[in-house]
C-alpha cells in the first residue's frame, strides 16, 4: 500500500450509494490520514478545523462531507430549489477551480449543480450559472461578496460551510469577507462547518471556535506531513554564489518540472533571467501579472512547456500544480509556514519529491526557527562540491509600457494648477514615492 494512504477503505464509512460510485470511478480505495480521521467525525454530524496542507486529501474529505449532508438531509422548507445549500470559499482562483475539478468527479451519480465563481472573467456567466440554480457554490470571496450584495444568491438555505486555507484568507486581506459570509449562514447548530488550514494558529483556530459548533481539532502535523516522502537538503551560498549554485544544481539533477521560490518580485526578475540566458525555459509568476497572462503561464508549465516556474510566495498560494519534482528555496523564507507551503508542492497524493533550499547571507537567520516548526534539521549539502557553473548573461524580462502619467500619480482627480502655481518650483521632496 501506498505510504500516504491508512488501511480505512471509503467502502466502509457510511456514504451515500451515488458517492461510493463515485470513488469507485475515481479510482479512490483508501483513505489519506486526514480522510481518515475527519471523515468518521464530519459524518457523524461533527464540526471539524482540520490541519493539513495541500496534497493531503483534504478536498475528498470536505467534499465527500458536503455531498453526503445535502444527499442525505432535508433542505429547509424555505429553500425554493434555486439557493446553494452548500458554500465553499477559498483563498484563490486556482484553488477553487481545483476543488469544483473534484466535485464534479464525484458527482457522477449525484447530479447536484456545483457552480465555480471567481475574479478575473466570466462576471455575466457566472452570475446566470447562480441564478440558474445551484446546490454547492465554490468560489473566492471577492466576486461571491460582489454577488451577494446584488442579490444574486442568499446563504439562508445553506446546510455545510467550508473555508478551505484558511490561514491564506487572512494572509490575502480576505478575513473581513470570510466573517460576512459567516454572520449570514444559518446558526452553527444548523449546518456542518468545515475549516482546513496548513497552520491552526491562534487567528484561525479563534475564526474556527467563533462560527462553529464546538469543531473537533483534526490534525496531520506539518513536520511529518513534509519528511516523509520530501528529501530536504540546505546549501550556505554567499550571496553571489547563488546563481552559479541553482544553474550548476540544474545542470547535474535536471529536473524534469521545479518550482524556484523567491522573496521578491526583484529576485524574481533576476532569477528569470539568469534561467532564460541560460538556457532553461521558465515562467516568471509574480503578484503583478495580469490574470490572463498568468493563466496562460501556468496552463504552459502544466503542459511541460517550461520546465520551471520562478515565482514568489503571493504569486504561488493555492497553486494546485501535479507532478512538480522539485522545489527550490532560492531565498528561504521569512515566515516558517511558508516553509512548508512551499515544499508542498512537491509529492503531493502520495508522490515523492525533492526541496533544496539555499541560506544565503540574507536569510540564513530564518533556519532555525523553520528547523523548530518542522521539528527537524535539514540535512546540510556543500556549496563547493558543486561544480559552480559560470553564468551566460542573464535576459531581461519583458517591460510592461508605464502607466499614463495621470494613472502614476494615484487615484482620484486633483485640481488643476494655475499659470502661478504651473511655474513655481516644486519642492524638493513633492515627487511621486517609487517602488509601491
Amino acid at each position: 500500500m501506498s505510504a500516504h494512504l491508512t488501511e480505512q477503505a471509503f467502502s466502509s464509512l457510511p456514504l451515500h450509494e451515488t458517492l461510493q460510485n463515485g470513488l469507485r470511478s475515481a479510482g479512490f480505495e483508501f483513505c489519506t490520514p486526514i480522510q481518515a480521521q475527519s471523515l468518521p467525525l464530519l459524518l457523524a454530524g461533527q464540526d471539524v478545523a482540520g490541519q493539513a496542507q495541500t496534497g493531503t486529501g483534504k478536498t475528498i474529505a470536505f467534499l465527500l462531507a458536503t455531498f453526503q449532508r445535502l444527499l442525505t438531509v432535508e433542505p429547509p422548507k424555505s429553500w425554493d430549489g434555486k439557493q446553494p445549500r452548500a458554500f465553499i470559499l477559498a483563498p484563490t482562483r486556482e484553488l477553487a477551480n481545483q476543488i469544483a475539478k473534484d466535485a464534479i468527479l464525484l458527482n457522477k451519480d449525484a447530479n447536484l449543480r456545483i457552480v465555480v465563481s471567481y475574479g478575473g472573467k466570466d462576471y455575466d456567466k457566472q452570475k446566470e450559472d447562480i441564478t440558474s440554480g445551484v446546490d454547492i457554490l465554490i468560489g473566492t470571496p471577492g466576486r461571491l461578496l460582489d454577488y451577494h450584495k446584488q442579490r444574486v444568491f442568499n446563504l439562508k438555505s445553506v446546510q455545510a460551510v467550508v473555508l478551505d486555507e484558511a490561514d491564506r484568507m487572512f494572509d490575502l486581506g480576505f478575513i473581513k469577507d470570510v466573517r460576512y459570509f459567516l454572520r449570514r449562514v444559518p446558526a452553527p447548530t444548523e449546518r456542518l462547518g468545515m475549516l482546513f488550514s496548513a497552520t491552526l494558529s491562534f487567528k484561525v483556530s479563534e475564526l474556527a471556535y467563533e462560527h462553529m459548533n464546538n469543531p473537533e481539532k483534526v490534525e496531520v502535523a506539518a513536520g511529518k506531513v513534509a519528511s516523509d516522502r520530501i528529501e530536504e537538503s540546505v546549501y550556505y551560498p554567499a550571496n553571489e554564489e547563488k546563481i552559479p549554485l541553482l544553474l550548476a544544481l540544474i545542470k547535474r539533477i535536471q529536473p524534469p518540472r521545479g518550482i524556484i521560490f523567491v522573496n521578491t518580485k526583484r529576485a524574481a526578475d533576476r532569477v528569470w533571467g539568469f534561467l532564460e540566458g541560460n538556457g532553461h525555459k521558465a515562467a516568471l509568476l509574480s503578484g503583478d501579472v495580469p490574470q490572463k497572462k498568468r493563466e496562460r503561464l501556468l496552463k504552459h508549465f502544466q503542459d511541460g512547456e517550461f520546465p520551471f516556474l520562478v515565482a514568489t510566495d503571493v504569486a504561488a498560494r493555492g497553486l494546485h500544480i501535479p507532478e512538480v519534482s522539485h522545489v527550490f528555496n532560492y531565498d528561504l523564507p521569512q515566515d516558517v509556514e511558508d516553509y512548508v507551503h512551499r515544499i508542498g508542492r512537491t509529492a503531493r497524493a502520495g508522490a515523492s519529491g525533492v526541496a533544496i533550499s539555499f541560506a544565503c547571507e540574507d536569510y540564513a537567520f530564518s533556519l532555525p526557527d523553520i528547523e523548530q516548526y518542522i521539528k527537524h534539521k535539514l540535512p546540510v549539502s556543500t556549496t563547493s562540491d558543486e561544480v559552480l557553473e559560470q553564468p551566460q548573461p542573464a535576459k531581461r524580462p519583458e517591460k510592461r509600457p508605464p502607466l499614463p502619467q495621470h494613472k502614476k500619480q494615484g487615484s482620484g482627480h486633483k485640481p488643476k494648477r494655475s499659470h502661478s502655481q504651473r511655474n513655481k518650483p516644486k519642492h524638493a521632496n513633492s515627487g511621486n514615492k517609487s517602488g509601491s
